[in-house]
């Protein structure tokens, strides 16, 4: 039975979703904002779990595509006192692709490969302003409202379109809050031949620096780019207070934040570009809704929790698992009946993840830094 589907959003768990679908010969309609899949920065790498993300590539067939593409190295994690001394280096065997990282970039571009599947039906450009129920009393489907004034109606609308989602509203009156730690972002381009002693400092994978209530990670993407992100304790509006928001103004103010840390440290910040301010906003942990005929959520729309590792493998997985739970429903009802099964293995599953998470930005921004290391003891192979 053929239905109008459509997916909010065109990030890793929505193209996941799609993805599977296709395969399953169940036309979908991806509603994606962005005009273009290259019109800003993808962002940085991800690791993509075994049980999580991988799982989702292997219902995509696209494990083998990813295992080409993905670095097994980048699960390498060196820690640092702020003074410059290493407290642990950990480098993953050769065999182990538990977590391997992948750009984001290279993972969309995975998904979207139309030399693997026929080209999946992405509508570019169509930003969602909001859904709503065509009948609250039957299932008639929803109505999509876009911001050029047009609406189409759709048999189920599954928005998978991140933190600050436009389906949201039609299942929930949930809204993130900040977790009171801002991410400021930076970048190193070519770090091999511009900074030979950073690049060997980073290595293969992930450097991370603790101190009292923040943080330096540097993350390896490929093509000798490297992620830098400055992590700390904050008001939102902390930045309000710069003179200026220019880059130079916002090295200026970092630096100062991390004042007496080692030089190698700072120069992660003295030698970035492009900064970019990211305060980190969660969902409540145990974010649950009513069910509602005929629309769901999935990845951070659903259960936005902070950004360890959890959110895009989660994302992956629940549009691969979706898709499959869709393909199999026979009827309206049964389709009713399989959206409503997934949505309550999705929160308990979630829900477990939100909880770690959640300790877990608490243990690595934190007044006491061993508890950031303790953490990592804990999930490191020994």
């Amino acid at each position: 039975m053929r239905r109008r589907i459509a997916v909010v959003g065109g990030g890793p768990g929505g193209l996941t979703l799609a993805r599977v679908l296709h395969r399953h010969g169940h036309p979908v309609t991806v509603l994606e904002r962005d005009p273009a899949p290259d019109a800003r920065p993808p962002g940085g790498t991800l690791d993509l779990q075994e049980g999580l993300g991988q799982r989702a590539l292997d219902k995509a067939g696209l494990l083998a595509e990813f295992r080409s593409l993905s670095r097994p190295e980048g699960q390498a994690m060196r820690i640092l006192d702020p003074d410059g001394t290493v407290l642990r280096d950990w480098h993953p065997r050769p065999e182990d692709r538990a977590n391997p990282e992948i750009d984001r970039g290279q993972l969309r571009d995975l998904l979207l490969d139309p030399h693997t599947l026929p080209p999946l039906d992405i509508q570019w450009g169509r930003t969602v302003t909001r859904v709503a129920r065509v009948a609250p009393e039957t299932r008639d489907g929803v109505l999509v409202h876009f911001a050029d004034g047009r609406q189409e109606t759709y048999d189920l609308v599954i928005g998978a379109d991140g933190a600050w989602s436009r389906v949201r509203p039609a299942v929930s009156s949930a809204t993130p809050h900040y977790t009171g730690v801002t991410t400021v972002e930076a970048s190193l381009d070519d770090i091999d031949a511009r900074h030979p002693d950073l690049a060997r400092l980073v290595g293969d994978g992930s450097l991370a620096v603790y101190g009292v209530n923040r943080a330096l990670v540097a993350q390896r993407n490929s093509g000798g780019h490297v992620k830098v992100y400055a992590q700390f304790r904050a008001p939102l509006d902390w930045h309000a207070s710069l003179d200026g928001t220019d880059a130079e103004t916002i090295r200026s103010a970092l630096l100062t934040l991390f004042d007496g840390w080692s030089a190698p440290a700072l120069d992660l910040l003295r030698h970035g570009t492009a900064f970019l301010h990211r305060p980190l906003y969660v969902l409540p942990v145990s974010h649950t809704w009513t069910h509602v005929p005929s629309v769901t959520l999935l990845g951070d729309a659903a259960h936005l929790m902070p950004p360890l590792g959890a959110g895009a493998n989660l994302a992956m997985l629940e549009g691969a698992e979706l898709a499959e739970s869709i393909a199999a429903a026979a009827g309206p009802e049964e389709l009713d009946e399989a959206v409503r099964a997934f949505e309550e293995r999705m929160w308990e599953r979630a829900g477990r993840w939100a909880a770690i998470t959640t300790a877990g930005l608490e243990r690595l921004i934190s007044p006491d830094p061993t508890q950031a290391i303790a953490l990592f003891d804990e999930v490191q192979p020994s």
